[in-house]
């Protein structure tokens, strides 16, 4: 995979009302194949996804996502296409910890030092309000594929019994050892 994302989704937070809001993402054949290329499967027949996004609070937003993907990935043993549909649903935090426009810094303000604990993940802490909605979709769409594809009834198979596996160097300090 490369390092720069093939999709992106920005949404602008300032702009969102009390209401929320809905962001339906749908890509093209080619959106779809440089997702392909970018997770290294064989292709994407679909590949949309629904987003709800809500305030939380004034400065936190949550968003639920809701993903459907029709992907084809290589058989680990035969190499065969291996058709399979994905729908996943999954949700993020969001703290935007960024300066806002309108309000300027305190002259003298000391910086709050907050430990978290490591067992319990936070919201993901964001400085500007243009959010890359893409980014989470992509990153549990990788989470999501399965990791040794298999068609079905396929099994994999290891060599017959003409295989022999090479001799230990060490059967020859064995063989010295017992006296052979």
């Amino acid at each position: 995979m490369t390092d720069t994302l093939p999709l992106s989704q920005i949404y602008n937070l300032a702009r969102l009302g009390h209401a929320g809001d809905t962001v339906a993402i749908a890509t093209d054949e080619a959106q779809r194949a440089a997702i392909a290329l970018w997770a290294e499967v064989l292709s994407l027949e679909n590949f949309s996804a629904e987003v709800e996004i809500c305030k939380s609070e004034l400065n936190r937003f949550a968003l639920a996502f809701v993903m459907h993907v029709d992907v084809t990935q290589a058989c680990v043993v035969t190499l065969d296409p291996v058709p399979a549909h994905l729908k996943h649903s999954f949700s993020r935090e969001l703290h935007f910890t960024g300066q806002a426009r309108r309000k300027a810094p305190a002259p003298e303000s000391v910086p709050e030092v907050v430990l978290e604990s490591l067992e319990e993940e936070g919201p993901e802490e964001i400085e500007s309000l243009h959010y890359d909605l893409a980014g989470p979709l992509l990153e549990e769409f990788v989470l999501a594929l399965e990791p040794y594809p298999r068609r079905p009834g396929v099994a994999f198979e290891p060599p017959g019994d003409g295989f022999q596996p090479p001799e230990s160097p060490f059967a020859v300090l064995k063989g010295l050892k017992s006296g052979v």
